[in-house]
């Protein structure tokens, strides 16, 4: 990527729009509804346009100087806009036109920000790189995101000592939802936060803690403008915020954080290894460890007694034939939040019930277990992993969950690359979790800092 002052912002406010993409007109339009002084803003822009082959899907980064609202106490900032997850053509070179009724390509544009340093006289552009990250990611894994999603990045995002290492989405509080004549686009701005923050959002939800931190004038107020020089997390600046809002908010409400993007696996112990190195046998110290008739009828006896919760909560079939929100077949949605659709994998002839499972996470992945119980299962909810790495996805469901093909008397089932475990509370919770835990054993892996979506 390079910097530079750009010739169509120029050319569309001297009024030759004509020449130039509809879907950039259209963006450009909203931000000089903002911007009427600065028609000709500094961007970064891809050198080589991803459409050519290049490794940057955004093809421009707009910044502006935005002097803030003294009245609401916000204070003046830098802020970035995305052009390029949305259909920018219309001819197809990047994204697929489906017509002006649907999301113009991924259906958003990113935004961003930061906190005006003072003596600052031009915008720093490492928030440049940080979103071409963001949307080689939608790009490559096809996944959306939605206001409320978190991601957990593990470094600080302008790669200094800074405490703001992870990133909250929310809809951008002055650019407008728009129409383009490519589709729909909406502006999603990325919040920088602390991994307190981070994890209270996992545990309770995104929106939650947006709120929060909109009341907190140094840690982003109305607007959400984030400052990389902030040392202090919300729970340090009003420490009752922990247990007033956010322990009282999952205990009524649980968790809407319905699965996460992570390094996982499975393997079906049912059957009998083939030889000493088959994954399906578990290693206890260094001796291998398969599983007994006696350990399987224990874990599922106890699965049976521990389901209890018959609350609504849907997942859809295996075969969906539409996705929320109306998106093209090839678009998913972020796992980020509630509203966005569960995990659907490959259509597959028939789903096999299982007597036992080998699951393995990764470290973070884990430490999101007792969310996935106290947040989720507990509310009668279903929480999802899908696997970076491929098609491989575990949902724990509880029974009230419908649409799921796990069962009381069959605990463990998959389709294809899909598992669904029933309700794991009472195994985890039962005073001979050593024994219990043969029938579904876990494993941590490798990778607690790995760069990712969360």
């Amino acid at each position: 990527m390079d910097e530079m002052r750009p010739s169509s912002g120029a050319a569309a406010h001297l009024g030759l729009a004509s020449i130039f993409p509809p879907g950039l007109q259209a963006i450009y339009g909203e931000c000089r509804r903002l911007y009427p002084d600065q028609a000709n803003p500094l961007q970064v822009t891809a050198i080589v346009k991803y459409w050519l082959g290049g490794p940057d899907p955004l093809d421009y980064i707009s910044m502006y100087r935005n002097l803030g609202c003294p009245g609401q106490d916000v204070p003046e900032h830098w802020h970035y806009v995305s052009l390029g997850l949305s259909d920018l053509y219309g001819d197809n070179r990047v994204h697929e036109f489906t017509g002006q009724e649907g999301p113009s390509g991924f259906g958003f544009e990113l935004t961003f920000r930061l906190k005006r340093e003072a003596g600052e006289t031009a915008p720093p552009t490492w928030p440049a790189e940080l979103m071409q990250g963001l949307a080689r990611y939608v790009f490559q894994s096809e996944n959306t995101f939605c206001s409320g999603d978190h991601i957990s990045w593990h470094s600080p995002l302008d790669n200094s000592e800074s405490r703001i290492q992870h990133m909250l989405l929310t809809e951008d509080p002055q650019m407008q939802p728009m129409q383009t004549p490519f589709g729909h686009i909406s502006f999603l701005q990325i919040v920088g936060v602390c991994t307190e923050e981070l994890q209270a959002a996992q545990q309770w939800n995104g929106q939650g803690i947006l709120d929060l931190l909109r009341g907190v004038h140094i840690a982003g107020g109305p607007w959400l403008i984030t400052d990389m020089r902030r040392g202090e997390t919300i729970f340090d600046i009003d420490p009752h915020l922990q247990q007033e809002r956010v322990d009282k908010g999952i205990e009524t409400d649980g968790s809407n954080l319905s699965g996460v993007s992570a390094k996982c696996a499975w393997d079906d112990l049912s059957r009998p290894p083939e030889d000493e190195d088959d994954s399906r046998s578990i290693c206890i110290g260094s001796q291998p460890r398969r599983l007994s008739d006696k350990d399987t009828e224990q874990i599922r006896e106890a699965l049976r007694k521990g389901l209890e919760i018959n609350s609504k909560s849907v997942l859809p079939p295996i075969s969906s034939q539409k996705h929320s929100h109306d998106r093209p077949q090839s678009r998913k949605d972020s796992l980020e939040s509630e509203s966005s659709a569960a995990i659907v994998p490959h259509e597959l002839v028939r789903t096999r019930q299982l007597e036992s499972v080998h699951l393995k996470f990764n470290q973070e992945s884990g430490t999101l277990l007792p969310l996935c119980l106290r947040g989720r299962l507990l509310h009668g909810r279903h929480f999802t992993y899908k696997s970076i790495n491929g098609d491989t996805a575990i949902t724990f469901v509880s029974t009230g969950v419908e649409g799921a093909f796990a069962t009381e008397e069959h605990p463990y089932a998959a389709h294809g690359p899909w598992l669904q475990v029933i309700d794991m509370q009472t195994l985890l919770h039962h005073k001979k979790w050593p024994a219990r835990a043969a029938a579904v054993q876990t494993q941590l892996l490798p990778g607690l800092h790995q760069r990712g979506l969360g």
